[in-house]
């Protein structure tokens, strides 16, 4: 009965277009209510959600959002541009490619696909219009290789992974992301040669090495922070929560005294968009504890290991079925909060079959990643469309190849665990 009202109400609280978090607030309320147990529904969830929320990891995820603030305003994502451009603008299709590397890149240090999209999106995409490319190519590109930047680190969605798995030491999971990652990019290169070859789109100009390494040490001191911040961490130096007031202090520096894109004067609005999007975040966060906290209680985990594993004991198919689940709720439901209430239910069932948590904890952030480009819910899809102006609808033609590269990379990182785990025992993690 539980298990019913919990699953019931939330797919029609998200249907009558309820915001998330609100509707899994509401449906989590509802199943204590009906709960066999009669617990106090509105006190066992306010207690639920403020003791999920006091945790000490979680203060990273403000910083990390102050600190992609301060680098979307700072000028850096210009500077990434004309490093990439450098790099890989005089292949046919170069602006694609340049797009793309440039919000791997920004999506690494930020740490935010929605800013990387708006950031690299703001630049490029009018570049691209001008060389002859169409603008619903320009939005695909920039849509999908933004949400790379949330498996390379630094990562808020993976330190949600790490509070939402018991502790999955956040140094291993920022390790494990670079490769899958980069992965992940390069498919969608791929995808974007392929399709500019055929579209006959025109080829850069060529560049030479003294123009590649002067853009490349106009860009140095923004990738000195995936250094800085990754370095610290591996090295014991601090945790991923110290490195994230690290990274806020850097790019300060970065942005207002070095590049002198950002003025004190702008400080205000800058704290107030990250207040904002913390706040956004936290919400989340608390209820989609609240609901996983819920489902432990009327042990709805447990009750999907065993029926996965009646399914199947073949590791192969059970991660097919998870990979499947994982998609479908990446169309409806945001990363945040997806990865709150599924990694309790899912983890229990990989680790019966002997996957390690680091390896998961990637396989499921790379598959969520691919929601966020698609309708209803693809904030970054939105984000994308809305900077080059096109419809949505458009843009779904040159999307699906797109998609079907990036599932192509997910089945890789699926199935082939070294290329997540790889880094991780190199550094002994």
């Amino acid at each position: 009965m539980e298990i019913f009202v919990l699953v019931v109400s939330f797919v029609i609280l998200l249907a009558i277009g309820v915001p998330v978090a609100f509707s899994i607030g509401v449906s989590t309320m509802l199943t204590l209510l009906v709960s066999i147990d009669s617990l106090p529904a509105f006190t066992t969830l306010a207690q639920r959600m403020a003791t999920g929320l006091d945790s000490f990891a979680l203060l990273a995820i403000p910083f990390f959002v102050l600190a992609g603030q301060l680098m979307n305003r700072g000028g850096i994502a210009a500077r990434l541009i004309d490093f990439a451009k450098s790099l890989v603008g005089m292949f046919p299709g170069g602006l694609a490619y340049v797009n793309i590397l440039a919000c791997m890149l920004f999506g690494a240090i930020s740490g935010s696909a929605a800013a990387a999209a708006s950031a690299i999106g703001g630049f490029m995409n009018s570049r691209m219009v001008k060389e002859g490319y169409s603008p619903q190519f320009s939005a695909a590109v920039n849509v999908t290789s933004a949400t790379t930047g949330l498996v390379i680190p630094p990562s808020n969605v993976l330190i949600v992974y790490s509070l939402a798995s018991g502790g999955v030491s956040i140094a291993a999971l920022f390790l494990a992301g670079y490769v899958p990652g980069i992965l992940a990019g390069l498919f969608i290169m791929i995808v974007a040669g392929i399709w500019a070859y055929r579209k006959k789109f025109p080829v850069g100009d060529r560049f030479s090495l003294g123009y590649a390494a002067r853009k490349f040490l106009e860009a140095l001191p923004s990738l000195l922070l995936l250094v800085v911040v990754i370095g610290g961490i591996v090295a014991g130096i601090f945790t991923a929560t110290e490195a994230s007031a690290v990274a806020v202090l850097y790019t300060l520096v970065l942005s207002m005294l070095i590049y002198r894109e950002v003025k004190v004067k702008d400080l205000p609005s800058i704290l107030l968009e990250t207040v904002s999007t913390t706040a956004i975040v936290m919400l989340l966060i608390g209820t989609s504890i609240g609901m996983s906290w819920a489902m432990s209680y009327e042990n709805i985990p447990q009750s999907v290991t065993e029926v996965l594993l009646n399914v199947s004991d073949n590791k192969i198919v059970v991660l097919l079925i998870i990979n499947l689940i994982l998609l479908f709720v990446g169309i409806f439901m945001d990363m945040t909060p997806a990865v709150l209430i599924f990694t309790p239910i899912f983890l229990p069932v990989v680790q019966e079959l002997g996957m390690n948590p680091v390896h998961f904890g990637i396989v499921m952030v790379l598959n969520l990643c691919i929601g966020l480009c698609t309708p209803p819910v693809g904030s970054v899809l939105f984000i994308g469309c809305s900077v080059a102006n096109v419809s949505i609808d458009k843009v779904i033609k040159p999307l699906l190849p797109i998609f079907l590269a990036m599932i192509a990379a997910l089945m890789l990182v699926t199935y082939i665990p070294e290329i997540s785990l790889w880094l991780p025992q190199v550094f002994g993690f």
